[in-house]
């Protein structure tokens, strides 16, 4: 059985070179080589690109903690909330890695608080879950709604109680 390769849209495998391009562009955004991708973008790159998971350059540059990176692309005009394949944002990504600088950046360009994965989870509830106490604060600030239900019926403060997020648990208490 051979391993299937990447297609173009038109349904023809990629040759080598536009492959290795291809993954050149993708390490740019999660390595935040803002200067080579910069320039990739003037020539016409599309800012909103996604690689074979759905990942969005600007998915990897922020989960990847990239701020300079993550800028670039939304000024470039990136769509702050692409989902990948998984339903996934990049605001989920950077609120799981704990990165406030990179939600902060994303809220700014429009991101939605609110935005949940496929199964109910919002970013909030993400957080709250891994103990992010900032990005918890960070996201209430911005109008998270902490008595959210996600499709199991755990809000925020369930979730965060469920995975023992001692911190998250105290902050949210003071939410509800």
């Amino acid at each position: 059985m051979s391993t299937p390769h990447p297609v173009s849209p038109s349904s023809e495998p990629l040759d080598d070179e536009t492959l290795a391009f291809a993954e050149r562009v993708f390490d740019c955004a999660r390595n935040g080589a803002s200067e080579e991708l910069h320039t990739l973008l003037a020539q016409g790159l599309p800012a909103d690109l996604r690689n074979h998971k759905g990942d969005s350059l600007l998915m990897l540059a922020s989960y990847h903690g990239h701020v300079d990176t993550t800028r670039l692309l939304l000024q470039h005009g990136a769509t702050p909330d692409l989902r990948n394949n998984n339903g996934q944002t990049p605001l989920a990504g950077a609120a799981f890695k704990g990165d406030v600088a990179i939600i902060e950046l994303l809220l700014e360009h429009g991101a939605d608080v609110e935005g949940s994965t496929p199964d109910g989870k919002t970013t909030l509830m993400l957080a709250a879950m891994f103990n992010r106490v900032e990005v918890v604060e960070l996201l209430l600030a911005h109008g998270a709604d902490a008595k959210r239900q996600d499709a199991s019926g755990l809000t925020a403060l369930a979730a965060a109680q469920h995975m023992g997020a001692v911190q998250a648990v105290e902050r949210l208490r003071s939410a509800v």
